[in-house]
C-alpha cells in the first residue's frame, strides 16, 4: 500500500500496484418526475497494473456507467477515480491516459484502416515517420497488417474489431477500457477473439478493464472479476474463486448455475459444519464457528453433484427422482425432483457408461461432496 491517503466517505490507503483506484464513487440519475435512480452505490476497488479486469453483471447493474466514469465521459456525483495515482476529477476524457474500445467499433467510414488507426496520433501532431512505425506495429499486433488500405465496409466484423483495438493501443494508454467489444460477433468468432484478446493483453502488459454481461467470457479472459448487481460490487476475486466459492445467491446463480438448498446449522467445528436441510443433514467444510440454529443457504454447482443408485451411496446424499433429461451434446443435464425442490445435475457424456446412464422417473441418490457445498452470505 502507498502512503497516500484519500479522504472520501471513508479513508483508505491506495494500493501501490493500482493502475486504477475507484474510491467511494456514487452516481444517480433523476427522471422526468424528479425521482432519483441510484446507478452506482459507493463503488470502492483497485485495479492492478497489467491485469485483465472484468466488470460483469446483468443489464442495468451499473458496469457501463462505471466504465464511462473511468473514461471521463460521465462524472460521478461523489467519490473519485485515480489513474496511475493521479486524481482524474475534472480531467476531460481526451486528457486521460486511457482509450476506449466500443461495442459499435466507432470507426470512421470515410477513412481506410491505416488512417483510422493513425487518427489519434495525427491529432497529437506525432511526426509522420513515427506514425508509420507505430501504426504498422499496431496493425501487426492485431494481425491485420495487410488490410491498411481497406475501408471499414470492406472488412468482416472480426476485422473491424481488430481495427478498433489497433486504434486504441497505438496511443499507448496506461489503461484500455473495453465496453462489450465482442457482443456483436457470432459465437464462433467471439470465442476465437476471447483467446486473442487475452493473449494481446498479456503481450502488451497493459491494464485492460473489460465490461461484459457474458459469464463465460469473463471466466475465460479475466485475471479478476467484479460481479456487479444493482449498482454495487457483489463479489470481487479471481474467476476460480468466484465460481467455486460464491459469496451470495446472486453470484452463485449469475456466474453459471447453482442448486440452492435452505438449511439450519446443526453443529460446527474447526473443520466445517453440519447443516440440517429438507433432505436431511449435509456436511460441508465451510461454516466453521457458525452458531447452531442459524439459518443459511447452501450452494452446490450441478456438475459437482454425483448421481448414484441406492446401493452405491456413501452418506451426505440427497434422494431424488429423475424428472427430465436434457441432452446438450457434451453433457446430459438431469432435472431432478427432491422433496418438492427442483435440483439439477450435469454429467459429461464422455464419463457416462452403460451402468451410469439414468432414465426418466428413476430414483437416485445425489452425493454432495462436502468441499463443494458452500454456505452463502446474506445479500
Amino acid at each position: 500500500m502507498t502512503g497516500v491517503v484519500f479522504k472520501g466517505k471513508r479513508t483508505r490507503e491506495l494500493s501501490a500496484d493500482a493502475a486504477v483506484s475507484v474510491v467511494d464513487v456514487y452516481k444517480s440519475y433523476r427522471g422526468a418526475q424528479g425521482q432519483e435512480t441510484r446507478v452506482l452505490d459507493d463503488i470502492d476497488l483497485d485495479i492492478r497494473k497489467g491485469e485483465f479486469f472484468s466488470l460483469l453483471g446483468p443489464s442495468g447493474c451499473g458496469k457501463t456507467t462505471l466504465l464511462r466514469i473511468l473514461a471521463g465521459f460521465e462524472q460521478a456525483d461523489s467519490g473519485a477515480v485515480l489513474i496511475g495515482g493521479r486524481d482524474m476529477t475534472g480531467i476531460p476524457a481526451h486528457q486521460r491516459p486511457v482509450n476506449t474500445v466500443f461495442q459499435s467499433y466507432a470507426l470512421f467510414p470515410h477513412l481506410n484502416v491505416f488512417d483510422n488507426v493513425a487518427f489519434g496520433l495525427r491529432q497529437k501532431r506525432v511526426p509522420a515517420a513515427q506514425i508509420r512505425d507505430r501504426v504498422g506495429r499496431a496493425l501487426e499486433t492485431v494481425r491485420i497488417q495487410d488490410f491498411g488500405a481497406r475501408r471499414p465496409e470492406q472488412l468482416s466484423g472480426g476485422q473491424r474489431q481488430r481495427v478498433a483495438l489497433a486504434r486504441a493501443i497505438v496511443n499507448e494508454p496506461e489503461v484500455l477500457l473495453l465496453d462489450e467489444p465482442l457482443s456483436a460477433l457470432d459465437l464462433k468468432l467471439r470465442k476465437e477473439l476471447q483467446v486473442e484478446l487475452s493473449n494481446l493483453q498479456e503481450t502488451l502488459g497493459m491494464t485492460f478493464v473489460f465490461v461484459t454481461h457474458d459469464q463465460e467470457e469473463a471466466l475465460v479472459m479475466s485475471d479478476r472479476i467484479a460481479v456487479m448487481n444493482r449498482g454495487r460490487v457483489e463479489q470481487l476475486g479471481r474467476a476460480e474463486d468466484l465460481y467455486e466459492r460464491p459469496r451470495t445467491a446472486f453470484v452463485a446463480n449469475f456466474l453459471g448455475s447453482s442448486n440452492l438448498i435452505p438449511g439450519t446449522i446443526q453443529a460446527s467445528s474447526e473443520t466445517g459444519a453440519t447443516v440440517l436441510t429438507p433432505h436431511g443433514p449435509l456436511r460441508t467444510v465451510y461454516g466453521a464457528g457458525l452458531r447452531p440454529g442459524k439459518e443459511v443457504t447452501l450452494s452446490i454447482r450441478p456438475e459437482k453433484l454425483r448421481m448414484e443408485r441406492d446401493d452405491e451411496t456413501e452418506g451426505n446424499e440427497v434422494r431424488a427422482r429423475v424428472d427430465d433429461i436434457v441432452y446438450t451434446g457434451a453433457e446430459n443435464q438431469y432435472l431432478l425432483e427432491a422433496g418438492g425442490q427442483r435440483l439439477v445435475a450435469f454429467q459429461l457424456n464422455a464419463d457416462i457408461g452403460a451402468d451410469e446412464d439414468f432414465d426418466y422417473d428413476e430414483e437416485v441418490a445425489l452425493y454432495v461432496p462436502p468441499e463443494s457445498l458452500v454456505i452463502l452470505e446474506e445479500a
